[in-house]
């Protein structure tokens, strides 16, 4: 996901995946920064892969709202 808003001088980028963990639950890894960074990674870990998913539709809804847009990988 991107954001690009030149007049505010933001180049943003944020990405989500979904990964299972060593304990046979799943992990959401969020990587976001500046556009050319190498910015910030979290690692939040849920009991199943359900759980994880649902927390990815909640945050991409979330970063759609704050002005992000989808793109390609």
């Amino acid at each position: 996901m991107r954001r690009i808003q030149p007049s505010f001088n933001e180049w943003r980028y944020y990405g989500l995946s979904v990964q299972p963990d060593l304990f046979g639950g799943a992990a959401l890894v969020r990587n976001w920064g500046r556009i050319g960074t190498a910015g910030t990674q979290r690692v939040d870990l849920y009991p199943d892969e359900g759980a994880a998913v649902n927390a990815l539709i909640a945050m991409i809804r979330y970063r759609l709202k704050r002005g992000y847009i989808v793109t390609q990988p």
